[in-house]
Order: structure tokens, then C-alpha cells, then sequence
């Protein structure tokens, strides 16, 4: 019988137990019973998004800006936080408190209320990431502002309420905590050897190239060595690039294509997982950071965490990276992403 092993991750310094000993085979999280995007109505009457439907006081921006719209940024109608107000800060004892400021908007990524991603075309999925990029440099104006994240979640067990396909993102006005450790933490790394832990990383897996998923001119997509669980994946560019906000407009089209990529083969290979994606990028306050490097992670929802999880912030991971990545180079992204 094979042990189960500890992985450290060089960048966050998080351990994971790989537990090979009962790992499962890739093919064992393939969701069952799992509709496909297209099969739902192209418009739905009382969806929010969908086109004859918009809130247009809650409207930001839209592009294209005249004509019929293929994504538009939206105030959330039930915002986290909310824009107007002051910023208000009480430091007292035990009382820390900021007043709820900040940004909570919704990224509407297509007109149409039954695609996702993975059926869409690359340059629509690029056009996404250009909008997320437009709207932050509006709103890193805001000298209130220190962190901006843009997220994704498909499918109700990511979080997702609502078919109709969108991102979203939330400013705030201070830098989280696990920003704020991994950032320490690279600088620390910086600090020490001199390098970008992300280029090691990113450096160390192409070498090794048993859990690279896929690659484009511009970017590499793999499993890291200490995922956290079953088809982690991690996005990254070649270019050592502190901020996500900086991506030069053709890598932004690259970075379109690996995401559809990356995307269909979850889709075509898992059977339309749920899932979230996170942009983990420089606080506003360090955009040019040497020891930063934005990447985006992926994380299917095909595993849940449990006591001991929650316990020891350790994560189990009932898979090997190796295979998960393996399996994902293997799926041929050129069917029709409609099953049987």
C-alpha cells in the first residue's frame, strides 16, 4: 500500500495531505446527472440579466457602448458592501470596525441566459477579462480602495443563484488577510533568494511537466504540486507581472483562449462541474510589486471540506495532482460539450 505524503506549497507555505492511499481515480468525479449549458431557454422573462430585462439605475458600463450589449457591469441590487457614505474607522479595545464600504458589482457575461465558458468563444471569454480590466482602473481611482477581486461561481454548490452566466467583483477597503500572508509571505521569499516564488514555481512545473493541464504563447496552465483539492488549478503567466490590472491587450486575447481551454476541459471532461475561479492579483497599493505575480486559481467543486479542514486548515486531497492533470491533457475539448 502507498502512504499518504504532506506537500508543502513554496508560495503560501499551506501543507496538504495527499492521501494516496485512498485517492480517488480521476474519472470518479465525473458529476452525474448534471444538465448541459445549452439545453435551458435562450431568454428567460424573469431573469435580470437578460437582454429587455435590465435594471438599467443599476447599470455601470456595457460593451460595446451602443447596440446590442455583450457584457455590462451592474450594482449588485443586494450589495455586501455599498459605494456610498463615508469610509468610517473605530479602533477601540476589542471594537475594530470599517463602516460596510466598497464596491459589490455583477459582471454580465453574455446576452444569452443558457451558455457558459466553456460553449462560448474564446475572444468572448477574453472580452470578459478586458471588461474586469476597464472597470478596475475606474475604480482603483478611489483613494478609499486598497483590493479589488474579481470571482466567478458556476453552479449552485460554488455559490452561483442565478443561471444567466456572470463574474463578479467586490473593492474593499482594506487588503484580507490571506492577500495579505501571501504577499508577506512572497516577500519574505524575495527578500531571502532574490526571486519571484511564482517564477519558481511557474519555472520548476514546466520542467517537471506531469501536471501541466495546457499552454498557450503567453501562459501555462497546471495542477500545483500541493493542490488543496481534486482538479486545482492554477493559470499563470510566462511574463512576471505583479498586477492582473497591467496585462498588455494581446495577452488579454491569450488569456481568453487558455481560460476556454482550461474551462471546456472541466466541462467536456467532468460533465459541467461547478466550480469558482478567483483573480489573485496585487493590492492597489502594490501594483508593481517585484516578489508579486498574479495568476487565476480554479477550483471545481467535486470534494467538500470536513472537521479537520476546518480544524487545522490543512486540506485532504483525495487525489494525486499528477493524475487530475494527466486526465485534463487527455479530454478532447473539440466535441460538442453536449452529453449523452
Amino acid at each position: 500500500m502507498r502512504m499518504s505524503e504532506l506537500r508543502q506549497n513554496l508560495a503560501t507555505k499551506e501543507w496538504v495531505i495527499v492521501a494516496s492511499e485512498r485517492a480517488k481515480r480521476p474519472h470518479e468525479f465525473v458529476v452525474t446527472e448534471r444538465k448541459t449549458c445549452g439545453e435551458g431557454p435562450v431568454w428567460d422573462a424573469s431573469c435580470p440579466f437578460c437582454p429587455g430585462n435590465e435594471e438599467a439605475d443599476l447599470e455601470v458600463l456595457r460593451t460595446p457602448n451602443s447596440g446590442q450589449w455583450q457584457v455590462r457591469i451592474v450594482g449588485n441590487r443586494y450589495p455586501a458592501l455599498t459605494a456610498g457614505g463615508d469610509l468610517e474607522r473605530q479602533y477601540a479595545g476589542l471594537i475594530r470596525r470599517i463602516s460596510g464600504f466598497g464596491y459589490h458589482e455583477i459582471i454580465v457575461e453574455a446576452p444569452e441566459h443558457n451558455t457558459c465558458a466553456a460553449l462560448q468563444h474564446p475572444t468572448d471569454v477574453a472580452r470578459v477579462f478586458r471588461t474586469f480590466i476597464e472597470r478596475a482602473w475606474m475604480v482603483q481611482r478611489d483613494p478609499r480602495i486598497e483590493y479589488i477581486l474579481f470571482f466567478k461561481n458556476h453552479g449552485p454548490q460554488a455559490g452561483a443563484s442565478l443561471i444567466h452566466p456572470h463574474a463578479q467583483m467586490m473593492a474593499l477597503p482594506m487588503v484580507p488577510m490571506d492577500v495579505r500572508v501571501r504577499a508577506d509571505g512572497a516577500r519574505n521569499h524575495f527578500d531571502e533568494v532574490g526571486t519571484c516564488v511564482f517564477c519558481e514555481i511557474l519555472q520548476q512545473e514546466l520542467e517537471a511537466q506531469t501536471r501541466i493541464i495546457a499552454e498557450t504563447d503567453h501562459f501555462v496552465a497546471f495542477a500545483p504540486y500541493a493542490s488543496v483539492s481534486p482538479f486545482h488549478i492554477w493559470v499563470m503567466p510566462r511574463t512576471h507581472l505583479a498586477s492582473f490590472f497591467h496585462i498588455p491587450a494581446d495577452e488579454v486575447e491569450d488569456l481568453g483562449r487558455i481560460m476556454h481551454t482550461v474551462l471546456r476541459k472541466l466541462y467536456v471532461g467532468l460533465r459541467n462541474p461547478d466550480y469558482n475561479y478567483v483573480i489573485r492579483t496585487a493590492p492597489v497599493r502594490d501594483l508593481g510589486a517585484p516578489y508579486l505575480h498574479w495568476y487565476i486559481t480554479v477550483v471545481p467543486r467535486v470534494s467538500l471540506a470536513a472537521g479537520f479542514e476546518l480544524g487545522s486548515g490543512i486540506f485532504i486531497n483525495a487525489s494525486l495532482p499528477e493524475e487530475c492533470a494527466e486526465f485534463l491533457r487527455q479530454v478532447d475539448v473539440s466535441q460538442n460539450g453536449f452529453f449523452a
